[in-house]
């Protein structure tokens, strides 16, 4: 499923990243890779703040829409 489906205080484990591979290098380079584990803090319309690899990152729904949990 997309990662904007998923549930506010949930932990999500990344099965894939989707988009050109400009956006799938943009994704890697601030930690999002496949089988990595992502915690979703809060959702507001779509747009998340999650916690990966210790850090704490804002990203909006069409960049999150391609990355499936």
């Amino acid at each position: 499923m997309p990662l904007p489906l998923a549930e506010a205080g949930s932990e999500q484990i990344i099965k894939s990243i989707g988009g050109n591979p400009k956006t799938q290098a943009h994704l890697r380079n601030l930690g999002f890779i496949e089988g990595e584990k992502i915690y979703v803090v809060s959702s507001f319309n779509g747009n998340l703040i999650v916690q990966i690899k210790g850090s704490r990152v804002g990203i909006d729904r069409e960049l999150a829409m391609k990355i499936l949990v």
